[in-house]
Formats: structure tokens, sequence, C-alpha cells
């Protein structure tokens, strides 16, 4: 009997289900997009009921079109949109706020308080994490301290705080299991990395009861069961990462060095940095890249908040273009030279290495010979712009990237990709599938389910497409770094607030 792994793949526009066989090879997809609100300037919600039925239904269009039996599915593995807050009611599984997402920018204000208090190396030492407003406790801290019946429901018990794996895994097993991974665990800003625990130290920082917390599990474990009224009958759930972790794992990255870069709403750059968990003296990040069998593995990680939802705000805000593959078009009517149009796509903040959230985006270098495909064609380049800054981060910490595997949705441009190889001055791999997410979770998933023996197994399935090496002229790759970092300042000057 052929044997399939279903994988879930939440994320911050769109929940996506890809159906694999256990060679790694695509089946079936199906996908649904979705819009956040933004009640307010910097703040990102969306409702856990559309993150919920969109997962649900693209999982069964994927299995419907690969027409399979349930039976004949080994396993389910979850990936997700990492930091985002879900809080509900234990008994009857309903969220009692809307979901704040990763992007919300809404505790600035708490943030810098921790960080004149003094707190922030005892967060570094213990998370990995610096204090932003991009991780999940300060968010989870605002909506307890915005209701005090809240708070008292809380500590009596009565609500559940997940990311969005842990509120999935909820609801698809009918509220038996509260659980999460320790990859997303890491990224709550509440997880020990060390100790693999949640820290009472931080609990108390940022006052949030244990009441609420989920069971961390390894990243390919028990999960439970998913009811079997949702699919006819019930698939164990034996593999969840958060969504970098699992394109690290998708992209085979199991070697201490080897890094990976996922262009999909954000850019994420990571490196496998092996069992000890590295200190970033350069405003990276150390989390979990993922855990086996209680061994953690660390990653140090950039992130940027902005990439593809740039393109995205071309296609649905400016009009400019029809569709997102547009934009290759235009970057090759420019052939790459924008007259020195440059964007800045800090509509929620500047990310790693900057870490400025009063931060807003900028178009700069317009002249009246300035046209739609300069434009689109900076905003493209900015992504790469942003990963340049990330490696250079890396290199000072000593982590020099020579080889970079890259995946999500931007990555099937073949301009951006020869950009990225010739701006990075490093040789770019891009794999035949890729949607590693999606593909990571599925490897997780075959482990747990003991479809494979281990990961390295599992990790045979990478294939590569297409390699990209450098060829542009370093005097042209300098001047074009030379504008992008002019703008940058712009974009900070304009901006109040401090700068690390």
């Amino acid at each position: 009997m052929a044997r399939y792994l279903l994988a879930l793949d939440q994320g911050t526009s769109s929940s996506r289900a890809i159906l694999f066989d256990t060679q790694g090879r695509a089946v079936a997809v199906a996908q649904q997009e979705f819009d956040a609100s933004y009640p307010a300037d910097g703040w990102v919600e969306q409702d856990p009921e559309v993150l919920w039925s969109t997962t649900l239904d693209s999982a069964r269009q994927a299995v419907a079109q690969a027409g399979v039996g349930i039976g004949e599915i080994a396993a389910l593995g979850i990936t997700n949109q990492r930091e985002t807050v879900l809080l509900w009611d234990r008994q009857t599984g309903e969220c009692v706020h809307p979901a704040i997402v990763w992007q919300d920018r809404r505790t600035q204000e708490q943030c810098e308080a921790l960080r004149t208090a003094g707190c922030e190396a005892l967060i570094q030492a213990q998370t990995g994490l610096l204090i932003d407003p991009y991780f999940s406790a300060s968010k989870l801290a605002w909506i307890l301290d915005s209701d005090a019946d809240l708070r008292r429901r809380a500590e009596r018990g009565e609500l559940c705080f997940g990311t969005v794996d842990s509120f999935l895994i909820f609801r698809l097993t009918g509220g038996a299991r509260h659980v999460t991974d320790a990859t997303n665990a890491s990224r709550t800003q509440l997880f020990d990395i060390h100790r693999q625990v949640w820290s009472d130290d931080l609990l108390r920082m940022f006052n949030v009861p244990r009441a609420v917390l989920p069971e961390v599990l390894d990243s390919a474990a028990d999960f439970g069961e998913t009811e079997s009224a949702l699919f006819g009958a019930a698939l164990p759930i034996r593999g969840v990462a958060g969504d970098q972790q699992a394109a690290l794992v998708g992209q085979a990255c199991l070697r201490e060095g080897m890094t990976k870069s996922t262009y999909g709403t954000g850019c994420f750059v990571m490196a496998n940095a092996g069992t000890q968990a590295p200190v970033s003296g350069n405003a990276l990040l150390s989390t979990v890249a993922y855990r086996l069998q209680g061994q953690a593995t660390y990653a140090l990680e950039g992130s940027i908040f902005v990439a593809g939802q740039a393109v995205k705000w071309l296609r649905d805000e400016l009009g400019v273009i029809a569709q997102a593959a547009d934009t290759e078009s235009h970057c090759r009517a420019t052939g790459g030279d924008t007259r020195g149009v440059y964007v800045v796509p800090a509509f929620t903040g500047l990310g790693a290495p900057h870490w400025r959230p009063d931060v807003r985006g900028l178009i700069t270098g317009l002249t009246l010979a300035s046209n739609v495909s300069d434009i689109v064609t900076a905003t493209v380049q900015a992504v790469a712009y942003q990963t340049r800054d990330l490696l250079e981060a890396m290199a000072a910490d000593g982590v020099q990237v020579t080889e970079l595997r890259v995946d999500g949705g931007m990555v099937a441009n073949d301009w951006l990709c020869q950009f990225l190889a010739d701006l990075l001055d490093v040789t770019v791999q891009r794999p035949q599938v890729t949607e590693t997410t999606a593909l990571g979770a599925a490897m997780l998933a075959a482990v747990g389910a003991g479809e494979f023996a281990d990961l390295e197994s599992a990790a045979a399935l990478w294939q590569m497409d297409r390699s990209f090496a450098a060829s542009m002229a370093q005097p042209r790759r300098e001047a074009l770094l030379r504008g992008w970092r002019s703008a940058v300042a712009q974009a900070t000057a304009t901006a109040p607030g401090r700068s690390l």
C-alpha cells in the first residue's frame, strides 16, 4: 500500500496543505489565502476561526484531490507562522481574543520598559532572543493586562495559550491535547532554551500564569490523533515545527554551518549551529532548530519582517502588478538598474540586525524619470539587500556563509535568485521542492511515525533544482550596497526611537 504524509502549513497570509509521498514528491496541493486586519498603527490581527477553517479546508481538499484513502496517510505534520499569539477557552476551544500576529508592534512601550529595567540580559541569556514586540510573551501579557476577567480565568487554568501549532492541535484533537514543540516554544520568550523548560523567571517578568502554558514535546513526537469526524478516520500527528525551523529541516541543513534563507511573507536566514546554542554579538537570535529524543539542535537566525508581503502590497494596494510572478518581467526590463530608486519595506519596523520597531517604509531616489518597473525592481532587490545585512552580521558572529539554500514562493523568480547570488557573493541553491516548510513538517512526521529511522535518512529526499553563481563585479556590488545603506539611514533618521 502506498504511504503518504500530510503537511499542514499555516502561514501568515495563507493556509496550505500538501500531500507528499515517502519520496518527498508533492502529490496534491491545496491553498487558501486570507487577509489580516490592522486596527491601529502597528497592530496586526487575524481571526482565529479563519486560521482554523482555511487549514482544515485545505487539508480536506488536498486529500480529495489526490484521491487517496485516509488509511494510506502515515502521519500528519504541522508547520506554522511563529510567535503569533492565541488564547482560548479550555472547555469550548473558542478564542477569547483575535490572534495577535508576529508582525504586531503594539507592545513596543512595554518592551522599552523592560529594556530600561535592565531585563534584556536575562532574557537573552535564557531564550537567545532580544527584547522586541516580535515575540509572543509581551503580546500575551498585553491581552491579560487589558482584561482583568481574562487574567483571572487564565490564573484559574480556564484558558489555554498557544502559538498557531498548539491551537491547531487542540482543535484537531477535539481538545484532547494542549501541546507544542520545542521550536515554537523557543520563540515565545518564555522558554529556557538551555534547560528546555518554561522559565519561572520569565513568567514572573511578563506576569504570565503557568496554568495557560502547553506541554513542550520533541519536534518528532506523539502529538495526538485527529478526531475521526474531521477526515473520516483518525490521523496521527507526529511532527511539528515553526515554519523557519521546518524549512531548515526541509532544506536538509542538518550539519553545523549549513544555511538556508526562506522568502515568504518575511525573510528568515537560519544557520545550523549544532548542539551548543550560539551567542550573537551582532543582534542575531539563538533558537532551537529542532529537538529529537530530548536533544536540541540550535540555530543562529536573522529575521526580516517583510519580504513577499511587499510584493503583495505592490499587487493589492498599489495595483502595479496583477500577480506576484509579474515582478520578474519588471526586473528584467530594468536589468537591475533602478536609477537610484530604493525601497525600504519597513511596513512593520526593521528586524535584524537593526531591531527598530518604530521605523516605517520608505521609497527614496525618485525622479520624474522613475517608473513602475524601477519601483517593482527596487522592492524585489530590497529582499536581497536585507539578506546581505543578515549575512554580514552572521560573518561577524563567526558564521561565514558561502553556500545558501533558498526556498519560499519568491524564489520561483530566477532573476531574484541570480541577484541574490551576485549581491551576497555566494552560491545560491534552489531545491526541486521550494515549499520546504511543508516538506520539513512532513519529514519530521515521517520520523515520528517510524517511516524513516532518523532525520538524516529523511533528509536524503532533498534534491537541487538549480544553482546560481555570483557574477557581479565588486565595484557594482559596493555601489548598490552604499545606496541601500543610505536609504536605511534615511528611514531610521525619520523615525523616533532607539538604535542598537
